[in-house]
């Protein structure tokens, strides 16, 4: 009898439900995996074909749908996630990111370069719309978990900022071991072996997040379609400015960079793989950071409009100077990249997440996958405008010309913010 209590006891502990920091903790580790794919597979993909001879706007194209659809998947995916739950879409979207990796096994160096071009543009679409899928469903799934205790308003809105910037942090740290891992298996795999190894480990990531609740951040009353366009004035603005902020990022890092490196500075592929995965790393440990350092700068307050003006005004000097530098023709062009893109990483970490608390704080936890998903649909659309002129400017003008479009960019985040309503206001004419 006892034995048969402690069995049904096992049974019902088994079926307890997971508390908020454990489903924050299984969420988190499915991000980790999926971007650890990622951002190997950016890597895999630039090095690859222009290992193969395809020139800087070539290789754009090569991730001009898996831009695109990151855009129509922020901004039905948001609407997705609130009728059927975060769990769905975090699944459909490893699963999907799953097939884009086994789809990229078959490509050989004998295909047409067309025929390559098209297959490779389609199996990115798949892994564009995986990644905003994922990454939507994580950073929705935030929002719900963290405890909302009445009269504690101000210390839930600073463990929101924290739990998001530990999610956002630790996902760029590990993007850049991502870059770093696709130099090492482009080396030692070759590319078909490296996807194959990648879906792999990804589909044991899929198993560990079967243990999720189904009504993670599905709305009571079902969302009509028309509701995935936001109508909050702060959601709207904070939009533009993050359109504007990651176009400007993307303008130089994501094709103009690399190439830029290997070709003018003769750095080999594993090195800049290596350079540029440490880059994002020391980037995500910032965002990560961004709580403890506004602590130690005497703000304990969590961050509002006027931080993100302050750190895209500062951000839009940065790639001017560095533009300047090699315009100056200095002795050490590769050292003036590398400091500038330190401090690059450093200011923008630090834009970026308050951002992402800021598109959280704006909205409220019933709707949260609708805001944050059309948020996330600008988000896409700047870096499928940043990624285009990266491979084109780069190909009329050089590394020079990329960095001014970078400093205009910011400039236009920066004007676009100071339209920002404040917190408060923003919460009342929303409610």
């Amino acid at each position: 009898m006892d034995q048969g209590n402690s069995q049904r006891d096992s049974r019902v502990s088994l079926r307890q439900p997971l508390s908020a920091l454990q489903q924050y903790m299984v969420v988190t580790g499915a991000y980790w995996a999926f971007t650890l794919t990622d951002g190997a597979l950016r890597m895999l993909v630039v090095f690859h074909f222009h290992q193969l001879g395809y020139s800087t706007l070539e290789i754009a194209f090569l991730f001009l749908f898996y831009e695109f659809f990151g855009i129509l998947t922020n901004l039905y995916g948001g609407w997705l996630g609130a009728r059927f739950g975060l769990r769905l879409t975090l699944w459909a979207g490893m699963v999907l990111q799953i097939l884009a990796l086994l789809m990229l096994v078959p490509v050989s160096a004998s295909w047409p370069k067309l025929t390559s071009v098209v297959y490779v543009m389609a199996a990115q679409a798949l892994s564009g719309i995986a990644k905003d899928l994922n990454k939507m469903s994580a950073k929705s799934a935030i929002k719900t978990v963290v405890p909302q205790t009445p009269g504690e308003e101000q210390r839930g809105e600073q463990q929101l900022f924290r739990w998001v910037a530990i999610l956002t942090g630790s996902k760029n740290a590990l993007k850049g071991v991502g870059f770093f891992l696709g130099g090492v298996l482009l080396a030692s795999l070759g590319f078909a072996g490296s996807v194959a190894t990648m879906a792999a480990g990804l589909f044991v990531a899929l198993l560990g997040t079967l243990v999720l609740p189904g009504e993670i951040g599905r709305m009571k009353q079902k969302p009509g379609f028309a509701s995935i366009f936001s109508k909050s004035e702060g959601i709207n603005v904070l939009s533009l400015a993050r359109f504007f902020l990651f176009g400007a990022r993307d303008v130089w890092f994501v094709v103009a960079l690399p190439v830029f490196l290997e070709a003018s500075l003769g750095w080999r592929f594993w090195e800049v793989g290596g350079f540029l995965g440490l880059w994002v790393i020391g980037y995500g440990i910032v965002q990560g950071s961004a709580p403890a350092l506004r602590r130690a700068w005497g703000q304990s307050a969590p961050p509002g409009p006027a931080a993100v003006q302050f750190w895209s005004a500062l951000l839009t000097a940065i790639p001017a100077l560095i533009a300047v530098a090699l315009w100056r023709e200095v002795a050490h062009p590769g050292v003036a990249i590398v400091v500038g893109l330190a401090a690059f990483g450093a200011v923008f970490a630090m834009n970026s997440s308050i951002h992402s608390y800021l598109v959280l704080a704006y909205t409220d936890s019933e709707s949260v996958s609708l805001n944050v998903g059309f948020y996330y649909m600008a988000n896409a659309a700047g870096r499928l405008l940043g990624t285009l002129l990266s491979g084109g400017v780069y190909l009329l003008g050089g590394m020079q010309a990329c960095l001014w479009c970078s400093a205009l960019l910011v400039g236009l985040s920066y004007l676009s913010s100071r339209r920002l309503p404040a917190l408060r206001q923003a919460a009342v004419s929303a409610a």
